[in-house]
């Protein structure tokens, strides 16, 4: 990556000199979003959709500075008609840094070819709860898993000389309170579970970062001097700049420039004349300022001069790309339950399928906010299941007639409900904040023409399960069919418990992008083998999960959530993290593992047992069971996704720092290590029964 922290450096002195050139206003004009709320609001009355251009900041022409020029995501970007990958949630089930990478080069072609600069879809906030409506934009429940993902994204961006913003800093994860709710937390879960794949990212080389709209201890996260000068710029020596989340990410002039933030997006209300006001009348040192102007010149000098390669509007929605987003929606698949291996489908004895269902005729990849992609098309699950099955009689029904579904059900071989949620349920939340603020007058309706625009979306508030029409339409269906396959749409753990054993199969698919039927179709007939795992924990109850007052002022975030948490309390879950079911069979033996005092390794032979080429994810997880503090009973800590062949074996070994096992003592404000005796384990999944146990001293 030749952008990469070293090389940006370089550019140090440059920028300072065009920056002591610079008059104040010229400073403050690069910290400030080219646009207006007028300007805003006028797009979307013109019929564009959000962000249909890229979003210009700052830029000094006469002085050889490139705009800012902001795409968002993280499915793809989100102008014109670009690539629509699976979103970030499905990509985390596909444990497949290789691939992530892969995505990221090819959506910063896409945004070069659309002639930006900057790509804002870098989302790693952890949900504290599933219930989370915009957690579809992240990786999954665990902070190492999430650091490691969301760097293959920040790698790949960046090799196309894109720059990676990453978002939201921090404690991100409650959408309809998010413009309200002061999150906190203790200084352990802070560094240890919300902060740690924020540092991961920056290690990996990102060169934005983009503020939270929530608070933190009190302090908006875009006025957090902690936050963002302490840690972020001090600790972690970033050397990039900070964005705000857009129009409301900044509350006050003094205290977001004072407190680190270098640019405000993306229309200009408290930067801008203020910003130069308060810095005449010494609320804001120039020092503070010239400090932003530095980081953003210093970073557009570096990724505009990183090469001169043409990126031609070919690339947009390309087949290359669209290949690239139907192999990501096919790895992700997670086989969640398969009775009686009824999957994969046989076409020699699936003359009739029944399909049930609104959710199978619907073009669904994800929420309808600030990350929805704008495909040129999108296949449903009916379209998947007619190309892939060209000779099998499809008989669809959306199930809203319950006694003409059962008979439908009853006529064919094989049934399969494509249930689970939309934009409706779950997804960004906007609605009426456009007015809250003062001086704010924006009708999200006029947005992209259409009222669908942010539709309903938030957090799940009622429930982390279907529907009650799905659950009742499984029951009354499933038990009519013993070939009963259900295919869950989602952006986040769905509960399974009340109805799993009317049916044989369940596949959870997610948000599967704008090839998804395809996917779907090709999976459930056996084109491929499911190797997707599940990235957050499916437990028996919901109670076993960490609880949320989605429409709150304040909320605290405990250490412990997902699969630690059961695991801490000794509750088993119905699905253990790391979890999913494959067509074939893998047997992992010979287990090894070593320490060289500066590495954990972890090592055995994985083989394929049975008769079908598959993949499978290898994990690896470190314990403290001896620790003298309170700790996870284990975490995870590696993961590799390999192929494997019928009959073939292959060794694999993991690797984990010694500095990613420490502790962050509050005390002393560091990271320690115990000397101890840890567990080691290696396995395809958290749970015992799938894993493989050691132990190092260290």
């Amino acid at each position: 990556m030749k952008c990469n922290k070293a090389y940006r450096l370089s550019f140090t002195e440059r920028a300072k000199d065009i920056v002591s050139k610079m008059s104040l206003e010229e400073k403050v004009y690069l910290m400030s979003g080219n646009m207006t709320l007028q300007d805003f609001a006028e797009d979307m009355k013109k019929g564009l959709h959000y962000n249909e251009v890229p979003y210009p900041a700052g830029g000094n022409e006469e002085k050889g500075v490139p705009p800012m020029m902001f795409c968002d995501g993280p499915r793809g970007a989100v102008q014109g008609n670009s690539t629509c990958f699976p979103v970030s949630m499905a990509r985390g089930a596909t444990f497949d840094t290789e691939l992530e990478e892969r995505i990221g080069r090819a959506i910063g072609k896409e945004i070069r070819a659309h002639g930006g600069n900057l790509f804002g879809g870098v989302c790693i906030n952890l949900p504290y709860n599933p219930g989370w409506g915009r957690s579809q934009e992240t990786y999954g429940e665990d902070s190492f898993h999430i650091g490691q993902m969301g760097s293959a994204l920040v790698r790949g961006i960046q090799e196309e000389n894109v720059i990676a913003c990453i978002k939201h800093y921090a404690f991100n994860s409650m959408e309809i309170s998010r413009f309200k709710v002061n999150v906190t937390a203790d200084k352990r879960t802070e560094r240890e579970v919300y902060l740690s794949h924020f540092k991961d990212c920056i290690d990996a080389g990102a060169a934005c970062v983009m503020s939270a709209y929530n608070l933190y201890q009190g302090v908006h996260c875009g006025h957090s001097d902690y936050l963002l000068r302490q840690v972020l710029k001090g600790e972690w020596d970033f050397d990039g700049f900070v964005i705000s989340d857009f129009i409301w990410g900044v509350k006050d002039t003094v205290e977001a420039a004072n407190a680190g933030m270098d640019i405000e997006m993306c229309a200009t209300r408290f930067f801008g004349d203020k910003l130069v006001e308060a810095v005449k009348k010494g609320e804001v040192r120039e020092e503070v300022i010239d400090e932003a102007a530095v980081r953003i010149v210093r970073t557009l000098l570096a990724f505009t001069e990183a090469d001169d390669r043409e990126y031609g509007k070919e690339l947009i929605g390309s087949k290359e790309h669209i290949a690239l987003a139907l192999e990501a929606a096919e790895k992700s698949m997670t086989l969640m339950q398969n009775r009686n291996n009824l999957l994969p489908l046989d076409r020699n004895k699936i003359k009739r399928l029944a399909l049930s269902g609104k959710l199978a005729v619907s073009g669904n990849i994800g929420d309808h906010g600030s990350s929805r992609v704008y495909p040129e098309y999108i296949v449903t699950p009916l379209e998947g299941l007619k190309n892939t099955a060209p000779g099998i009689e499809l008989l669809y029904d959306d199930g809203q007639d319950l006694e003409k579904a059962k008979e439908l059900v009853k006529s064919a071989d094989a049934v399969v409900f494509v249930l689970g949620y939309d934009h409706d349920d779950e997804g960004e939340y906007i609605a009426g904040s456009f007015s809250e603020e003062e001086g704010i007058d924006l009708d999200i309706t006029a947005v992209g023409g259409g009222s669908d625009f942010l539709s309903v979306g938030g957090d799940r508030k009622e429930s982390l399960g279907l529907h009650r029409e799905d659950i009742e339409l499984i029951k009354n269906l499933g038990p009519l069919n013993r070939n009963s396959v259900v295919v869950l749409i989602g952006g986040n753990m769905i509960m399974i418990d009340e109805w799993k054993d009317d049916v044989s199969s369940i596949l959870m698919a997610y948000y599967p992008g704008m090839e998804g039927g395809t996917a779907i179709a090709r999976t459930l007939f056996g084109e491929v083998n499911p190797g997707g795992k599940l990235p957050f924990v499916v437990p028996c109850r919901e109670s076993d999960l960490p609880q949320v007052d989605w429409d709150t002022t304040g909320q605290f975030y405990e250490y412990y959530h997902g699969y630690a948490k059961l695991e801490k309390e000794g509750i088993k879950p119905l699905l253990p993290f790391g979890f999913g079911l494959s067509y074939t069979t893998f047997e992992f033996t010979n287990p090894v593992f070593t320490t060289d005092g500066e590495y954990v390794k972890a090592a055995c032979e994985v083989r394929n047992t049975g008769g079908r080429k598959g993949d499978e994810v290898v994990q690896m997880y470190v314990g403290f069971r001896n620790s003298a503090i309170d700790r996870p009973v284990k975490v995870l800590r590696g993961f590799k996704r390999i192929s494997l062949e019928p009959g073939e074996k292959k060794t694999i070994e993991i690797s984990c720092p010694v500095e990613r096992l420490k502790w962050f003592n509050p005390e002393t404000n560091e990271w320690e290590l115990e000397h101890m005796e840890y567990e080691v384990y290696i396995g395809n999944s958290s749970s015992n029964d799938d894993l493989l146990m050691g132990t190092v001293t260290l």
